[in-house]
Order: C-alpha cells, then sequence, then structure tokens
C-alpha cells in the first residue's frame, strides 16, 4: 500500500484568507499538503522531505517593519517553490528586487498576457482571467529571475528563477475566479514538482484503516456519535478497522432536530450493526437549561452534562483505552494558533479538551481533513447521501437557535418550524451548495390575523447561507417562490407561529448562528 505522504507539498502561511483554499485545491489534484506557520524551523521542513513548498498570500506589506518573513535558506534547498501573491512579492525582496506601494490597486478580475511558455503556464493563454488582491507591485526584479506575465496593472504578474526552481504569481491560482488556476496549480505539483498523485479518498481509507487497527490493536475505542458528519464518518472507519471493539454512545440531549434520535438508531445500530449506547437524557438537559438565557452558559451546561454522562458510560462499558473524536484539519489549524499572523479564530470544544479530563488515548483519524474531503471518504464508505451532505450542526442544537428559555413549548414550536426549512432545502438535490438552513425562534411576539382573529404570537426567523468552511458566508439569494413555500408552510402547519423574516446578512460583519 503506498503512503500517500511519501509525497507532500508544504504551505507556508502568511495570513491569507484564502490558505486553506491553496490546501484543498492541492488535495483535489491527488497530491497531499499541509499548511504550516510561516516562521517554520528549516529542520521541520527539511523533515517532511517536501516534494515542493508554496507560500500563501497575506495581508501585510513586505515593506512594513513588522512584515512576516520565512527563513531565506528555504530557497536554497533544491525545492521547487511557489509564491502566491504576498509570497512572490516577498521573493522578489528576499533576492534584491523592490516591491513598492502601487498608485493603482489591482482587486478583482485581470487579464493575464503571456510572455513565456513557462512550465508553469503550460495550457495557460494570452486574455486569460486571473483573480487579483494586492496593493504592492513588483518595480524592479532581482537578479536571476525573469517575467513570464503580465497584467495591465502588474508588469510582473509572473515570474520564475532562470534555473525554474522558484515561480511566483501575483494573482490568486487557487480561487474560482483564476479562470485556469487550477490547470497553474497542477503545472507546478506535476510538472515542476514531479509528485505522482498518492493522495485520493479510496488511498485515505485504506490508510487509516490500517493505522486504526495498528495503534488499537485489541483495545476498546468509544466514541460520542451526534449523527453529524463528521462523528459519523469516525466511527463507520473505526467500525471497519476494528469491528465489535468499537462502543458508540450517542446522547439525546433533548435538543436535536425533529426525528433526529430515530434516524441515527436506524442507520447505526440497526442497518450498519454497530455497537450503539442510546441514552434519552432529553429530561436532564431541559431541567440544566431552565431559565438560562445566555448562550454562553447554554454552551458550558450544555457541555458539562454531556461530559457526565459520556464518562458515566464509558465507565459502564469497562477497559475503554481509547476516545474517538471527529477532529478536522480546520480544528487543528484554529484550536492551535499556528495559523501565521492570522487571529485565532475560535477554539474548538474537540481539540484537546475532553479527553485530557478522562484521561484516554485520543484517537482522531480525520485530522488531515478537510469538511468537503471527509464528505468523499463517507461516500467512499458508503454512506448514505442525507448522511453524508448533512449540514453542519452546532454542539449545543437547537438550545442556541433559541434565543431566551429553552422550554419544551418552545422546543416544541422550533423543531417543527425548522424541520419544514429542512424538508424544503437541505434535503432538496438543488440547494446542494447551501452551507446551513435553520429556523431561529426568537423571543418577540406579534399581532397577526388567522381566520378573521387576532392573534398574538412566535416569529421565526430564517437563515440560510453559502460557505466552503464556516469561516466566511454569504447569506442565500433563495428564489422567492422556494420563501413564500416555507413561510406559508411554516405559519400554517406550527402553532404559535403567526410571522417569518429571513436573515439577509453575511459573515463577516454577523456570524451564522445568532448565540
Amino acid at each position: 500500500m503506498l503512503d500517500y505522504h511519501r509525497e507532500i507539498i508544504l504551505i507556508l502561511d502568511f495570513g491569507s484568507q484564502y490558505t486553506q483554499l491553496i490546501a484543498r485545491k492541492i488535495r483535489e489534484l491527488g497530491v497531499y499538503c499541509e499548511i504550516l506557520p510561516f516562521n517554520v524551523g528549516l529542520d521541520e521542513i527539511t523533515s517532511r522531505n517536501p516534494k515542493g513548498i508554496v507560500l500563501s498570500g497575506g495581508p501585510k506589506s513586505v515593506n512594513e517593519v513588522d512584515a512576516p518573513v520565512c527563513d531565506p535558506a528555504i530557497f536554497h534547498l533544491g525545492i521547487p517553490i511557489l509564491g502566491i501573491c504576498y509570497g512572490l512579492q516577498l521573493t522578489v525582496k528576499l533576492f534584491g528586487g523592490r516591491v513598492e506601494k502601487s498608485v493603482k490597486r489591482e482587486y478583482g478580475m485581470a487579464h493575464l498576457a503571456v510572455e513565456e511558455k513557462a512550465l508553469l503556464l503550460d495550457g495557460i493563454q494570452d486574455g486569460n482571467v486571473v483573480w487579483m488582491s494586492h496593493q504592492d507591485k513588483v518595480l524592479k526584479m532581482p537578479d536571476g529571475f525573469k517575467t513570464i506575465a503580465h497584467s495591465d496593472n502588474s508588469p510582473h504578474a509572473a515570474i520564475k528563477s532562470l534555473d525554474g526552481g522558484i515561480y511566483g504569481v501575483q494573482f490568486h491560482p487557487e480561487v474560482h475566479h483564476t479562470q485556469k488556476g487550477k490547470k497553474i496549480l497542477r503545472n507546478f505539483l506535476y510538472k515542476i514538482c514531479k509528485t505522482k498523485g498518492f493522495f485520493s479518498p479510496k488511498s485515505f481509507v485504506d490508510l487509516a484503516t490500517e493505522k486504526i487497527k495498528e495503534q488499537v490493536g485489541g483495545g476498546k475505542v468509544v466514541c460520542a456519535l451526534s449523527g453529524g458528519v463528521d462523528s459519523s464518518v469516525v466511527a463507520t472507519l473505526i467500525h471497519r478497522a476494528i469491528g465489535k471493539n468499537l462502543h458508540c454512545v450517542f446522547v439525546n440531549n433533548g435538543v436535536l432536530r425533529k426525528n433526529e434520535a430515530e434516524e441515527v438508531l436506524d442507520l447505526f445500530k440497526d442497518r450498519l450493526h454497530m455497537n450503539l449506547k442510546y441514552v434519552d437524557a432529553e429530561d436532564m438537559f431541559l431541567a440544566v437549561l431552565k431559565g438560562v438565557k445566555d448562550p454562553e452558559r447554554k454552551r458550558k451546561i450544555i457541555g458539562r452534562t454531556f461530559i457526565k454522562i459520556f464518562e458515566a458510560e464509558a465507565k459502564n462499558i469497562g477497559d475503554v483505552r481509547y476516545l474517538a473524536q471527529g477532529t478536522l484539519y480546520p480544528d487543528v489549524i484554529e484550536s492551535t494558533s499556528f495559523k501565521g499572523p492570522s487571529a485565532t479564530i475560535k477554539s474548538h470544544h474537540n481539540v484537546g479538551g475532553l479527553p485530557r479530563r478522562m484521561k484516554l488515548t485520543l484517537l482522531e483519524p480525520l485530522r488531515e481533513l478537510f469538511k468537503d474531503e471527509v464528505r468523499i471518504v463517507g461516500k467512499e464508505l458508503g454512506l448514505p447521501d442525507n448522511l453524508v451532505y448533512r449540514q453542519p450542526f452546532p454542539g449545543p442544537g437547537l438550545a442556541i437557535r433559541i434565543i431566551g428559555d429553552v422550554t419544551r413549548e418552545r422546543l416544541h414550536i422550533l423543531k417543527e418550524a425548522d424541520s419544514i426549512i429542512r424538508d424544503e432545502i437541505e434535503r432538496n438535490n438543488r440547494f446542494r451548495h447551501v452551507w446551513q438552513s435553520f429556523a431561529i425562534l426568537i423571543p418577540v411576539k406579534t399581532v397577526g390575523v388567522m381566520g378573521d382573529e387576532r392573534t398574538y404570537a412566535n416569529v421565526i426567523t430564517l437563515r440560510v447561507v453559502e460557505s466552503k468552511d464556516g469561516m466566511t458566508a454569504d447569506w442565500t439569494k433563495l428564489p422567492y417562490a422556494i420563501l413564500d413555500k416555507v413561510s406559508r408552510r411554516i405559519i400554517n402547519e406550527v402553532p404559535g407561529v403567526n410571522r417569518v423574516v429571513y436573515d439577509i446578512s453575511s459573515k463577516p460583519p454577523s456570524t451564522i448562528e445568532w448565540e
């Protein structure tokens, strides 16, 4: 079996919002890659024996006093290097060229003019659209380099070293708007770095299965199964490796979506025949949430209560040595704050929290993958589409989609409204591009007229967003016919609701969830 780790591309992150997108594009092209901070030590780089290095973009100017700089020695390792935007400008400056603030900034679409058919631009024609996002530009090229393409406002839009080992592009080949960006990245990987392409969902499944068998041996593994994509793929992958030695615990905390508990039990216990313990803790959770309005208190209460239940169930199983978690690569990046000069976005509950308290060895087979890769792996493992393409769901569940008190009555209203929007959007293949679509119950009542009678009832807010990774998001421009249908169904089918509104704010400045 070929280990895809034998071919690795390293991405040094200078703080670009697109760094994760570079990694995903490279993996889509069949090559494994990892993101490291811009100032990683030379020993760390050489120990991984990379086939190539990518220098990401970044928000700084290379001329700022505190501009991030990598170890210049990387350019003398004999490893192919591709600098993107800031990465190109840093390369130029380190080799003695000149980068200055441009009179005309260049954001958005530009047309590339190819000056030389270098390997990086093989198959790229004059006039191809590229996506720019920069204020600085190269004014003087360093010795030993030449220009291979320009745009109207970037005289050195693509460059290469004379020996053909170092390349740079002023634009962003990783974004969708760059017409042949994927082709440029493919050229770098296969024609310049000479990779073979060992990374694929199948190669991941096969290798991960063998690694789990080797690590766990005859030990028992306990997995908190939520029914979400990540924990479901983790459970299925580990079950494939060790069978009955996997013990899943599904805790119904009462703030799940309508029929969710039944759906999870049907799939994992009855159809996939896993060891699954179902714990109905709805009454317990609603009791500890009674009267709690603050969203952070809700999160902490739900987290503490879950841990208490999960610890007790793990103890009942007996002789458990491993805890399986659905930690993903973005969780690791964000929680360890190693994303170069970027700010830490949030701290994830499943990175180093629960296992320390439980004193179990952590098993995280998905920690190298992005969310879209996890979905592909789920398909490879044979999981059904309705689970693989299920939208992300917050750990505290509907408790943070009920603004204010969480009561049985309010929970019932939200579950019914949320079920309708799931029927019309989440379960409709037309809207698979949607990242999340859900209902929110706000603590506001309004006057209405139903059946010629005055009503004073609840307001439901609909939130539908598009995103790649949840870090940024835009509200979805749903067809009016769909909005009309969802609104009518909620008002007609859910007692206690007489008004539906639609949230049209993006992230940033808003967040996806309201709490």
